[in-house]
């Protein structure tokens, strides 16, 4: 049944009580709690930004929404981008204030992923790297290979700050002085090649999941169009854990498990972690973006290479009976 006659600076509450999800140890009402609490933290790194929020109804698969439904009250603000994928307009939220975030937890809207650039600008506001264990590893070795970004970055004058991502891996943020996406794309590229050239046997580049053999994805994707799971965003991962800032000094120190909408207001206290570990914006390093625009974009190379995969293979299908038909003679 849904409670009546709850709401929250105008907006109606629905349905507190239930179960966000099997495994969660949560309910909607965790949900929102833990989202008002943590609004004046969060709201700072969703402003501006087109927002996706990954929902979850009851009964139902979690899926990403973009496009603001008709429902949406009118007092949500917005803004128009073109899709070029789907060649139209979409119009996504920007979710910059408490009351907009509310109403998005009601909706069950449980992760939050902003855009890179604010709406309007084609600028990333950051470089940002995502670190992802292979199957079955623990979190330690994602801590090893953000110190491999972190003495990047060092080596070159740069500074970022690292959180979970709330999942299996963790994320690093270096705030960046204007520069267009192909130029950030391009630092990025190399950033994650030059890790992994330091421990070549604890990460890798290889976009393609098979050529990784077990080791940490060094994921130098997240630019232009993408987006990133935002910092104190909760996650549908068992305990409801939640995108939490960690000091570069604790994070060998940590698992992603220890960070759920029960335990982060606590360890918050008063503080906002995530800003105050953020240095200031600071412009790319020339070196890092000559290098990256020799590296080729490898979401264009593994498809290319997807494609000769499926021709070799095709070519050793149309082999392989000729051979069997002579082994019989």
């Amino acid at each position: 049944m849904a409670d009546k006659g709850e709401e929250r600076d105008g907006v109606p509450l629905t349905n507190l009580d239930q179960e966000l999800f099997k495994g969660s140890g949560a309910t909607k009402r965790d949900l929102i709690d833990y989202l008002d609490a943590v609004s004046a933290r969060m709201l700072p790194v969703l402003r501006d930004r087109p927002l996706s929020v990954i929902r979850l109804l009851r009964g139902q698969d979690a899926f990403m929404q973009k496009n603001l439904p008709k429902y949406t009250p009118e007092w949500v603000p917005r803004a128009e981008v073109w899709a070029e994928a789907s060649h139209r307009n979409v119009t996504y939220a920007l979710c910059n204030d408490r009351r907009t975030l509310l109403w998005f937890g009601n909706q069950r809207a449980i992760e939050y992923h902003p855009a890179l650039m604010h709406a309007g600008d084609h600028h990333p506001t950051h470089l940002i790297m995502d670190l992802d264990p292979p199957e079955g590893a623990g979190f330690p070795v994602v801590a090893q290979a953000a110190h491999l970004i972190k003495r990047v970055l060092d080596e070159v004058g740069m500074a970022g700050a690292v959180k979970t991502s709330g999942s299996k891996g963790v994320h690093v943020f270096v705030p960046i002085k204007d520069a267009p996406a192909d130029v950030v794309a391009a630092a990025t590229r190399a950033v994650a090649a030059r890790a992994e050239r330091l421990d070549p046997e604890l990460a890798t580049t290889a976009f393609i999941r098979e050529d990784r053999h077990g080791k940490v994805f060094l994921d130098a994707t997240r630019s232009g169009g993408a987006t990133v799971v935002a910092a104190y965003s909760p996650r549908i991962r068992p305990g409801l854990r939640v995108s939490f800032p960690v000091g570069w000094d604790d994070l060998d120190e940590v698992t992603p498990e220890d960070f759920t909408v029960r335990t982060a207001l606590k360890l918050l206290g008063d503080r906002d972690p995530w800003a105050e570990s953020m240095p200031d914006p600071q412009p790319l390093d020339q070196g890092l973006i000559d290098e990256g625009h020799t590296i080729p974009v490898a979401r264009v190379q593994a498809m290319h290479e997807g494609k000769r995969r499926a021709r070799a293979k095709r070519e050793s299908d149309k082999v392989a009976p000729e051979g069997d038909g002579g082994a019989g003679h």
